[in-house]
């Protein structure tokens, strides 16, 4: 199971490097956790820089995605050669967003008919992308189940 966390410039440090750190924990064959970035190395909104593992093109692999926030999503998301790089589909992936992470799943088109959770800043833009946000935390919305492999079982949590 690969697991990549994007992070773009200006990224929020505990969306990424907690995430990060708690997956990291689990210690089992084939579990690999990954930075997955722009560029070679990114500076967070408070000056913290840290180098990817893999490029956007190779998290557009993993059989999971967690995109996380930061103060530059939405120059993020203007940038076709940044959004161009993520081909993400949830028919094999698991994907998630946190707060402005919303905004390119909305981006990428991944939020039709689709309601997201976000924080309070992020909020009229995940609107004014025609995209419904819901007052909670979470939000879990299958699409359709991935192949089994994905969690190396034959179960997927119904939705």
């Amino acid at each position: 199971m690969h697991i990549s966390i994007l992070s773009f410039d200006a990224f929020n440090e505990l969306d990424s490097l907690i995430a990060l750190g708690i997956l990291n924990r689990i210690k089992t064959s084939n579990w690999r956790v990954t930075i997955a970035a722009p560029t070679e190395q990114v500076t967070s909104m408070n000056g913290v820089t840290m180098h990817r593992h893999v490029s956007l093109s190779e998290a557009s692999q993993a059989n999971a995605v967690i995109i996380g926030s930061g103060m530059k999503t939405r120059d993020i998301i203007q940038a076709p050669e940044i959004i161009s790089q993520l081909q993400l589909d949830p028919s094999r992936q698991l994907i998630g967003a946190q707060c402005s992470g919303a905004l390119v799943l909305a981006k990428l088109g991944l939020l039709s008919n689709i309601p997201a959770c976000t924080d309070l800043t992020t909020k009229p833009w995940v609107q004014e992308a025609g995209v419904e946000v819901l007052n909670q935390a979470f939000l879990r919305k299958t699409i359709s189940p991935p192949p089994a492999d994905v969690w190396h079982r034959n179960t997927w949590p119904s939705g």
